[in-house]
């Protein structure tokens, strides 16, 4: 059962999506991606509350991915990819990602805070960020 409203076309566009940011941190990494991207579209809630489809989450601006702006995000949506992408749209969750609105990439370590949203973890070489429960409740399902 799918978290988020779907159609094949979004599924590429997410597959994608996870490529573009994450490909070097492997398939974990390009999961937890696609994790904040769903948590973005599920928590209408931040800087996400206009954000009603997974088209909207990838493409949302300002705040969105800079990866949307790379010719890379463009290539076609390769069944590797895909495959991971329908696990995440059907809510599978990856730590630290799991409730992770935002990640970023660091030249060094990850501060305790970014944009006053808690450190929840790293992975490879991204930073996870997550709201408090009480100001997203949405994602904590």
């Amino acid at each position: 059962m799918a978290v988020v409203s779907h159609t094949t076309e979004d599924i590429r566009l997410l597959a994608r999506l996870m490529r573009a940011e994450a490909e070097g941190e492997g398939k974990l990494g390009m999961l937890m991606v696609g994790n904040v991207g769903v948590n973005r579209v599920v928590g209408n809630c931040l800087d996400f509350k206009k954000i009603r489809s997974l088209r909207d989450m990838v493409f949302q601006k300002p705040g969105g991915y800079e990866a949307v702006d790379k010719p890379y995000f463009f290539q076609r949506a390769r069944e590797a990819e895909i495959k991971l992408a329908r696990q995440v749209i059907k809510g599978w969750k990856y730590h630290p990602a799991s409730y992770s609105l935002w990640f970023f990439k660091p030249s060094g370590s990850c501060p305790a805070q970014w944009f006053n949203q808690w450190n929840v973890g790293r992975h490879k070489s991204h930073c996870f960020y997550a709201p408090d429960q009480s100001d997203c409740p949405q994602i904590y399902y």
